[in-house]
């Protein structure tokens, strides 16, 4: 790398290490724990490359780069953030960050993506938007999440939000799919246009699909589960979509069910409308595949109660520990409703192991079981999927489980592997008997984070 860079960070190891790394990769490197230098170096026609906190002592980074893009216009700016929601996500990419990454990051990841920058030059600042057009701050979305599966979504919601591409949204129920939708339209280019959701009444007589367009006057449709859609309603959004002019609504739709694996089959989806609807394609991970954000959104819904009159809660280690071994079949809606019991019934201000088992059930709980010693692999995942089924409370889980279960299985066998091997693909793929370009294909699907060195708090 060859250039000067500028840090605004007001964690002094962060300003430390990141001026080591990149002075030994070639780099002159000014480091700063203020917003007010930072700009001072940026007026003065400093620096090639500004890597900036959100958070910081005298300001807002976020608020910082149309200042800094307004001075240097061709000046990219990667931001760090420590608030892992989307809304840091969708402002980074709303006021022009040529990169987002959320803390703790990768240092090589970080390194690549500043040499990717001053390689570069930085597209051209499209027109700001109306300030009183956007919504406020984003407290009311529980889009929140700082591990790997969360932050590919908040990167890629914030890549789609402005184009006109068509967008599928899949994952199980209660993972917050509508919010998603909802984001997109409230934060996007058709913000002050009408978010209509179509229901299978829309769809029926001879003007209803003519009916829906009008309402949505340019803005968003969203076809709420249109997996479940039958062929008939799936022929009208076809014929729909195909009327649907260039200055037309855009389209939305949600599914709890992986609609490209059903394409074809007898009574699921029409490859014809499964095409048009999934221009991009936006996989929301369960709440059992993100474990580690499970504490933050308990964290989150606890904030929100109190913000609307609830009484002061937090909860006890041990309860926390039994939250996070839960399986919670309906994701982050379930825990958001029992967090709010929790809330309402409990009679101290700290929550213990008790109440949470009053509320979920101390049976349902998936954590370790010491009565168990001699349990083998195919026993504990049996018992796993027995207590899920029976979690269902007399339904059937949402399509597609068995893809899910391999997922589950696979997705920590890799992770464990690559880190037994010290994040060495070849050997990984040595130790697991199969080769190496499947198990890269296996981390790209199951978006696996790869790393041979610590990551940097």
């Amino acid at each position: 790398m060859d250039g000067t860079i500028l840090v605004a960070d007001d964690d002094r190891t962060i300003r430390t290490v990141l001026t080591q790394a990149l002075t030994r990769a070639g780099c002159k490197v000014h480091a700063t724990a203020s917003l007010v230098t930072l700009m001072r170096w940026v007026e003065e026609g400093k620096g090639d490359l500004v890597i900036s906190d959100v958070v910081m002592p005298d300001g807002n980074g976020l608020e910082t780069l149309p200042k800094i893009t307004e001075r240097r216009p061709n000046m990219p700016v990667i931001v760090i953030s420590a608030q892992n929601t989307i809304m840091t996500a969708i402002q980074a990419a709303e006021r022009e960050a040529y990169d987002y990454l959320p803390k703790p990051f990768d240092l090589p990841d970080l390194m690549k993506r500043a040499a990717r920058a001053l390689s570069e030059r930085r597209r051209a600042p499209s027109a700001p938007s109306e300030p009183d057009a956007a919504p406020q701050e984003g407290d009311d979305l529980p889009l929140v999440g700082r591990t790997p599966r969360m932050q590919t979504l908040y990167r890629l919601v914030a890549r789609v939000m402005n184009t006109d591409l068509p967008v599928l949204i899949q994952g199980e129920s209660g993972t917050g799919k509508s919010l998603i939708a909802r984001a997109i339209h409230d934060f996007g280019d058709r913000r002050s246009l009408p978010f209509v959701v179509a229901t299978g009444a829309d769809l029926t007589g001879f003007d209803g699909p003519s009916d829906l367009v009008k309402r949505a006057q340019g803005g968003t449709i969203l076809f709420d589960e249109v997996g479940d859609l039958d062929a008939d309603a799936q022929a009208r959004v076809v014929r729909l979509l195909d009327q649907v002019e260039g200055d037309g609504p855009r389209v939305l739709a949600t599914s709890q069910r992986d609609l490209g694996r059903s394409v074809g089959d007898e009574g699921g989806m029409r490859s014809d409308l499964f095409y048009r609807l999934a221009g991009a394609t936006l996989d929301v991970p369960s709440l059992r595949e993100r474990v580690d954000d499970i504490p933050l959104l308990a964290s989150h819904f606890l904030t929100r109660a109190e913000r609307e009159g609830g009484p002061l809660r937090r909860f006890g280690d041990p309860a926390m520990a039994r939250i996070r071994s839960y399986p919670w079949p309906g994701n982050v809606r379930q825990l958001e409703n029992a967090v709010r019991r929790l809330v309402a019934t409990s009679p101290a201000e700290e929550i213990t192991v008790a109440e949470v088992d009053s509320i979920l059930g101390p049976s349902d709980v998936v954590g370790p079981r010491q009565d168990l010693p001699g349990e083998g692999l195919s026993e504990a995942v049996a018992r796993h999927l027995r207590r899920y089924f029976d979690l269902q409370e007399g339904q059937l889980p949402p399509p597609g489980l068995y893809q899910r279960v391999l997922r589950e299985i696979e997705r920590p066998l890799i992770e464990i592997a690559l880190d037994a091997t010290g994040g060495n693909q070849a050997r990984c793929a040595d130790l697991m008997g199969i080769n190496r370009n499947t198990l890269r294909k296996k981390i790209t699907d199951l978006e696996i984070s790869v790393t041979r060195r610590r990551k940097l708090m």
